[in-house]
């Protein structure tokens, strides 16, 4: 469903994601793993179509990544839940399904589904304003998914959430990978990575590093035993030989807050 052909994105002379290449099938869910300014969200935002590769192609159930027909196959869940604070959950799930120009009659059906999946029956009529983070977060995610998305992107997606509703995020993440969903998640906590993920993938500096299990992590790095977080930051550490080897050759690399403050540059002029 998710494809990366030899992706690369630069702003200006600096490089965030080099020559990336990987594919999330339906049914499977893929953690993107990497520390910050790693190249995950630039990645993530280009299989939304949110940011045009510089080199390579990106798509999206065989569809360019940056069409109308990509995009109505995507539910995409920022790392930042926004809603509109004067709007009660209620009425916003409803105009989502506006956008969507679903049927108000399957689309009112859907919206009590996801009420009751995401155990927003107490809240979902109060306004926005008065929700705390993880009341947010549910309503995002029922939002993403009134249009029975085939492909989910989630950036942090349990950032400040209480044991509860990380619980049902998780749950999500499962229940939409079994019923053939392809998940793309990008997450910091590499234990919910090892618990639910079918496939890793671990970047640095913009490049791939390493995809597979667990267990074909460990043979492609040669490392035979240890927990992800212990090959995660063998890989990742800097300096060290091991990860300078796995990088081969390193060119300029672009953190993630400088690509954002490009961008803002080369829009402003």
């Amino acid at each position: 469903m998710i494809e990366l052909r030899g992706v690369t994105k630069t702003f200006g002379a600096k490089t965030a994601v080099q020559n990336l290449s990987l594919t999330v099938e339906a049914g499977e869910l893929f953690a993107f793993l990497g520390p910050n300014g790693a190249g995950k969200t630039t990645t993530i935002k280009m299989v939304c179509g949110l940011l045009k590769p510089t080199q390579g192609t990106v798509l999206v159930g065989g569809h360019p990544a940056d069409t109308a027909e990509a995009r109505r196959l995507i539910a995409y869940v920022p790392d930042s839940p926004f809603l509109y604070d004067k709007l009660t959950g209620r009425e916003f799930l409803k105009f989502v399904v506006e956008m969507y120009g679903i049927d108000p009659r399957r689309g009112a059906e859907k919206i009590e589904e996801l009420i009751a999946i995401f155990e927003m029956s107490d809240y979902v009529d109060n306004l926005c304003e008065n929700y705390s983070h993880g009341m947010k977060q549910r309503v995002v995610f029922a939002s993403a998914l009134v249009h029975d998305p085939k492909v989910l992107i989630v950036d942090e997606p349990l950032v400040g959430l209480d044991p509860r509703n990380a619980r049902i995020v998780k749950d999500l993440f499962l229940s939409q990978a079994r019923s053939g969903v392809a998940v793309l998640m990008s997450t910091h906590l590499l234990s919910i990575a090892e618990e639910l993920a079918d496939t890793i993938g671990i970047i640095d500096q913009g490049r791939l590093l390493a995809k597979g299990t667990l267990a074909e992590i460990r043979r492609q790095t040669a490392i035979e035993h240890g927990a992800l977080e212990d090959l995660f930051l063998r890989m990742t550490g800097g300096d060290r030989p091991f990860a300078r080897a796995l990088r081969g050759s390193t060119s300029s690399a672009l953190t993630e807050a400088e690509a954002v403050e490009a961008a803002e540059s080369v829009g402003s002029q």
